[in-house]
């Protein structure tokens, strides 16, 4: 029975810090990164398509993304689907390529994203409590029904604490080193 609770937790609390890495990338650290236009989708010829579906996206430096569309009709649509996406980004295109400058992160704005991302640590570790909670309350049924001892039940109990609490680090882990790359000039 143990195994069973012990994988169900692993797969939910895995998806919860899965999850938290993927809404950090989507957080701006003042360098270029492709993953910021990961939820932008354009209408490729009537269906909504992934920009990295309709075009190569390079950084040829630091604080510069370029999109080079295979379709070169698709500039202006790409581009109005990046300003239209909220990122905090103005692309800019010369007919061939589209270039996304990242200007440099106020103070003000870097406290803000790491306001923003200890939240998003938060909600990860409310859902990892929230996976604990469900298998705990299968342990007291399964003891209820007389189908495990009360010793079992509490070391299960234990064990469960055990793996929640590594689940914790590891998102204290993804947030301190996301937070640490946010602060750094």
């Amino acid at each position: 029975m143990m195994d069973e609770i012990k994988s169900a937790l692993d797969k939910q609390m895995s998806k919860a810090v899965e999850s938290l890495k993927y809404q950090l990338t989507k957080v701006r650290t003042g360098r270029a990164s492709a993953s910021v236009l990961d939820g932008v989708s354009v209408d490729y010829y009537g269906s909504p398509t992934g920009i990295s579906q309709v075009g190569q996206i390079s950084t040829p430096e630091a604080r510069l993304l370029q999109i080079q569309p295979f379709d070169k009709t698709m500039i202006a649509t790409i581009e109005k689907a990046i300003l239209g996406a909220n990122l905090g980004l103005t692309p800019s295109n010369d007919g061939n390529l589209i270039r996304i400058p990242f200007p440099a992160l106020t103070e003000e704005r870097r406290k803000e994203q790491v306001k923003e991302i200890k939240k998003n640590g938060e909600d990860a570790k409310i859902a990892i409590r929230n996976s604990r909670r469900d298998q705990n309350e299968v342990i007291k049924k399964a003891e209820k029904a007389k189908e495990v001892s009360e010793d079992d039940s509490k070391k299960f109990h234990a064990e469960v604490q055990t793996v929640t609490d590594k689940f914790v680090k590891e998102v204290d882990v993804v947030i301190e080193a996301k937070e640490k790359e946010l602060l750094s000039i």
